[in-house]
């Protein structure tokens, strides 16, 4: 356990979560004015790896001065509340948007922490009067706006083009400059701009959750989703497609929009049955100036760009019930993204067993969960304790990730111009590290290392 009394001489990085991993994101920085937490994201996976939410945080959250967010995924956000409730008082800084979206995605996942919890017999690591309270000590900061946290240490955000409002995050402190990437965007998305080009850094902490893969570039991507849709239709299938509630649905809707109005997918009907995503779409529209050129411009025509003919958004229980009413053809998009809750279970068990049913996985898939074991071609599955046949057609479009892939996570590395002390590659399983850490000492020429667990490097 971190203690107060100790006198910080040297400014390290404490690597608590997030580290062999892409879940779980925490890294505190230690300066010798600060103690500043880079995340606080909870552990996804199986049930064993949840329950380690439940530990208590390898240091004092009351000794904690900042709390900095770089983009609302409830693997970087999910253990702000517990933060709270185990003594947090200080500030938490993110953009606007992400502002907006951790609090549609905080009170969500206390409602399914309480209720799995409750289930189980034993108390949630956290209440809603504690996302209500860790929601009050957030303040805001644009992009590109410099801000001063205490003597001698300084903050800047730079649109990291991931989700809505992500950021990649500078600090300055004891002359010392370190970047957190926090999750780079696969550029060119269809809404956000890339990933701002930084050149200066001492020490590098970058996501790596693609490391060791390329995606499918936007043309590919858009074809092969083209081309499940146009076999499902032929089938007279459902296609069902997991998805995240927030940039994946909105990514989606985005190109099914744009392959709807140019004909290029015939007509069916399209469901996004996910209450969240739905809000969420809702926050995009309220934020648009941060999306790019070409959408802005869209948007300028009178394009409504998350609104289509055929597309049906069910809010309610009664309403996504009544979607197995409707005949297939049709297209069904829901939560989540990992096939670990949500509504996206309910179509599963009714839809999987039937070959001429397809499910299109577009997500990065963590181990553990449904999703991961569906995607490995495990035939036979449970779901809702339940015995389910997997007979439906599995397919996979890594280019809608909103990860940059190996060769954008080298592109933007390559920008930085020597001397870089160390790049510390996190966010990844340890194959996908290991193979980024390859790549830039290969091509490069900088050092670069993967931490573990527990790690405290001295900067």
């Amino acid at each position: 356990m971190l203690g107060a009394e100790t006198e910080i001489n040297i400014m390290k990085i404490h690597f608590l979560g997030g580290v062999g991993t892409v879940t779980g994101a925490k890294y505190l920085l230690e300066t010798k004015k600060a103690k500043i937490l880079v995340d606080c994201g909870m552990i996804q996976g199986s049930r064993e790896d949840e329950e380690k939410n439940y530990e208590d945080f390898p240091f004092n959250p009351s000794e904690i001065d900042f709390l900095l967010i770089t983009h609302a995924h409830i693997d970087h956000t999910g253990l702000i509340p517990k933060l709270y409730k185990d003594g947090f008082r200080g500030k938490i800084i993110a953009t606007p948007p992400t502002l907006d979206l951790v609090r549609l995605m905080l009170y969500d996942s206390q409602n399914i922490i309480q209720r799995n919890a409750f289930k189980q017999g034993k108390q949630p690591f956290y209440f809603r009067k504690d996302v209500e309270e860790s929601l009050k000590l957030v303040e805001t900061l644009e992009y590109r706006k410099k801000k001063k946290l205490i003597d001698e240490v300084y903050l800047t955000f730079q649109d990291a083009g991931h989700i809505l409002g992500s950021c990649i995050i500078e600090i300055y402190a004891e002359g010392k400059k370190i970047v957190f990437s926090g999750d780079l965007g696969n550029a060119p998305m269809p809404l956000l701009n890339e990933p701002a080009k930084i050149t200066k850094a001492d020490y590098i902490v970058t996501e790596s959750t693609y490391g060791d893969r390329v995606h499918e570039n936007t043309i590919a991507r858009k074809e092969a989703l083209e081309n499940v849709i146009e076999n499902t239709f032929n089938k007279k299938g459902v296609l069902m497609i997991p998805s995240l509630a927030i940039e994946r649905t909105q990514e989606l809707l985005y190109e099914l929009n744009d392959l709807v109005e140019n004909d290029r997918i015939p007509d069916m009907p399209i469901f996004i049955d996910s209450p969240m995503a739905i809000e969420a779409t809702g926050i995009y529209k309220k934020h648009s100036k941060y999306f790019n050129l070409k959408a802005t411009n869209l948007i300028k025509t009178g394009d409504d760009l998350f609104n289509f003919p055929g597309l049906t958004l069910t809010k309610t229980v009664v309403q996504s019930k009544s979607i197995n009413k409707v005949a297939a053809p049709k297209i069904i998009i829901a939560g989540s993204g990992m096939s670990t809750g949500g509504r996206i279970l309910f179509h599963e068990k009714m839809y999987l067993p039937e070959p001429n049913n397809t499910l299109l996985l577009i997500n990065f898939q963590v181990k553990g969960t449904l999703g991961r074991i569906i995607s490995e071609g495990v035939k036979n599955i449970r779901i809702f304790n339940e015995p389910v046949s997997v007979r439906a057609n599995i397919k996979s479009i890594e280019g809608y990730s909103s990860h940059a892939d190996q060769t954008a996570l080298y592109k933007w590395l390559a920008n930085f111009s020597k001397p870089v002390k160390n790049i510390f590659t996190v966010h990844g399983e340890k194959e996908a590290s290991k193979a980024l850490i390859q790549k830039i000492k290969d091509h490069l020429g900088l050092p670069a290392s993967l931490p573990k667990p527990g790690d405290v490097v001295e900067l």
